[in-house]
């Protein structure tokens, strides 16, 4: 009797470059491993993250999407989901707000995002980081509507929305809040995330909640998953 041999995928490196059920197959092998990303048919697997570069601003926006999203019917956030936006491209974004029925995404029969999400938030060390370009450039090519990326070392963010299949610089208006126009009353104080003030930030956040604009964007939820 023969014995089965097994056969042992080697481990993902940052720059290998697969397919995506190659990659899929040995993300699933690596249990240890918290985030890896496929960008463009390039492995990009990420160091240990730093608790006041990545983990606290994460957890800023975690809490503004949550709060946003509790008062949202049909609007999901996710923390850190994985993504298959095509053939070559599976990223892990920090964030993820989307539709729940009725939008450019779907939850998979194996528990994946399919497709792209509405708003997607990363948290990048600076301006070289592949999130403001390869990342970029695959995002608006599969028509995310919205995209935030949070600067931390030079303490700025971006935030991108899709106007005629490209990526446009939103501005805040003139007290430094980002207003977003897929998911109306999610107001986004840049100062306050900047200046480490949950708090406040929070404040504007429910002042979105309570706008017009998101008490009529409510009732059209409403109605249409009636």
């Amino acid at each position: 009797m023969t014995a089965e041999r097994l056969v042992k995928l080697p481990p993902l490196e940052s720059g290998d470059r697969l397919t995506r059920d190659e990659f899929e197959q040995r993300y699933a092998a690596m249990p240890h491993l918290k985030k890896a990303e496929l960008i463009e048919g390039t492995v990009y697997v990420s160091s240990p993250l730093r608790t006041e570069r990545h983990g606290e601003p994460h957890g800023f926006i975690m809490t503004l999407l949550g709060v946003y999203s509790a008062a949202t019917p049909g609007v999901g956030f996710y923390d850190n989901p994985t993504v298959r936006l095509d053939a070559d491209n599976e990223p892990q974004p920090d964030a993820v707000l989307r539709f729940k029925t009725g939008g450019q995404s779907y939850i998979s029969e194996d528990d994946y995002i399919e497709g792209a999400p509405e708003l997607i938030v990363e948290i990048a060390a600076s301006s070289a980081s592949y999130d403001l370009h390869d990342k970029l450039r695959v995002y608006r090519r599969n028509g995310v509507q919205e995209y935030m990326v949070w600067r931390t070392y030079s303490q700025q963010i971006d935030y991108f929305q899709l106007a005629n299949g490209e990526f446009v610089i939103t501005s805040p208006n003139s007290t430094g809040i980002i207003k977003s126009p897929t998911f109306p009353g999610l107001w986004i104080s840049l100062p306050a995330l900047l200046a480490g003030n949950l708090s406040e930030a929070l404040q504007i956040v429910q002042q979105g909640l309570t706008s017009p604009e998101h008490q009529r964007f409510v009732a059209a939820l409403t109605r249409s998953s009636s």
